[in-house]
């Protein structure tokens, strides 16, 4: 009897308390959808949300005044997710600040490859319809931009958090605040990239069974 109960100790055990915790983590470790049907981006030829995990920024006619929370981006960010093939950058810009964005993309080459990071140019009133499209708490401000970035999913689903202890309900990450980026939202991409691997490895299981 002694030794039944030392193997369930310490082989038993283990694994159901494992298999509980994983179970729970498929089952409530998901990040909440705030916006349905986010706008797709109908203004650009080559960069889409569809089949994409976004991270979506406004970056306004200022863009120079913006250089600062690109660096927090990429460093905090970017670096940290670029390698999965479905994560993308797309930092909305109105049509006019071309020049200034490309040395924003110079600056940013000197520091990480950039070949995620995507720019795309829209009229005021394209701008605005995506924004409104996401139905936040957070205000464009009047140069067309905001610190504030969002996470879309691929299904065009705005993510965040609904019971935030700041915000209450959190859409976005404000860029300036370095402890932002860090402290949460590094963990809510980690939340929405592994949720869709779950799902891919469930799909390639079920194909195989």
């Amino acid at each position: 009897m002694k030794k039944a109960f030392v193997l369930i100790v310490l082989f038993v055990l283990p694994i159901v308390a494992y298999l509980f915790f994983a179970s729970g983590v498929n089952n409530f470790g998901r990040l909440p959808v705030l916006t349905e049907n986010v706008e797709e981006l109908n203004f650009s030829k080559e960069v889409r949300f569809k089949d994409k995990i976004s991270v979506l920024g406004f970056l306004g006619t200022n863009v120079d005044s913006r250089k600062g929370n690109a660096f927090n981006l990429n460093q905090k960010i970017y670096k940290r997710f670029h390698e999965f093939n479905d994560f993308q950058f797309v930092m909305v810009v109105p049509i006019g600040t071309e020049d200034k964005v490309d040395e924003i993309k110079k600056e940013l080459a000197t520091l990480s490859e950039i070949n995620k990071w995507n720019f795309v140019f829209a009229t005021q009133e394209d701008i605005k319809n995506l924004y409104s499209s996401l139905k936040t708490d957070i205000q464009l401000d009047d140069k067309l931009g905001t610190p504030y970035v969002f996470i879309i999913d691929k299904d065009f689903k705005l993510r965040g958090r609904t019971k935030d202890e700041d915000e209450d309900t959190k859409y976005g990450f404000n860029s300036n605040s370095v402890a932002d980026l860090n402290n949460k939202m590094i963990d809510d991409v980690k939340i929405v990239l592994a949720e869709y691997r779950l799902a891919l490895k469930k799909n390639k299981t079920e194909r195989t069974e």
